[in-house]
């Protein structure tokens, strides 16, 4: 697993989590890149220190160590600003940005562990859901442009959210 320190065009700081530099050359290059606050996709990496993905060791984690990421994601992206924690133009970033930033990727962690990744089948299990063919539950997953506009002309409401993979469940 290779962690690098990224930063968005606006001064967005923020980890990626991918397989090799490879992955992150192939995301970048495909437009899969962006950044998880205001989804800009004008990516680029950062200078970061080496790190070791050692969540495998059998070892439980000691007070000094910081707590591990939630079990639904083996990889995840941070909320802890690559450093220094300056934007584009070198200006420091305010302390209430990195608390926001924090809060929001919480959330994200939140809404996955607390939903159900339905993948492609977004659209039909929605509705599914909405005709009470399925068990009301909280489902993500994807869906085309056209999927989302005949959602919504049914009048079921869904909410586009741009997730990093790095969050996503690798289970599906």
């Amino acid at each position: 697993m290779l962690v690098l320190n990224l930063a968005c065009e606006t001064g967005h700081s923020f980890e990626g989590w991918f397989a090799s530099s490879t992955d992150f050359e192939s995301q970048q290059q495909r437009g899969l890149l962006s950044c998880p606050l205001c989804n800009s996709a004008n990516v680029r990496r950062m200078p970061s220190a080496p790190r070791l993905n050692l969540s495998h060791a059998s070892t439980p984690p000691t007070p000094s160590t910081p707590p591990s990421r939630p079990t639904a994601s083996v990889s995840s992206v941070s909320a802890t600003p690559a450093r220094p924690s300056s934007s584009a133009d070198g200006e420091a970033v305010p302390a209430i940005a990195i608390e926001l930033q924090k809060q929001v990727m919480q959330a994200v962690r939140t809404l996955i562990a607390k939903t159900e990744d339905v993948g492609d089948r977004f659209a039909d299990e929605a509705r599914r859901i909405h005709y009470g063919e399925a068990k009301e539950r909280g489902i993500r997953g994807h869906a085309t442009p056209d999927e989302a506009r005949e959602l919504a002309d049914e009048g079921i409401d869904i909410v586009a959210l741009p997730v990093p993979d790095a969050l996503k469940d690798p289970l599906q």
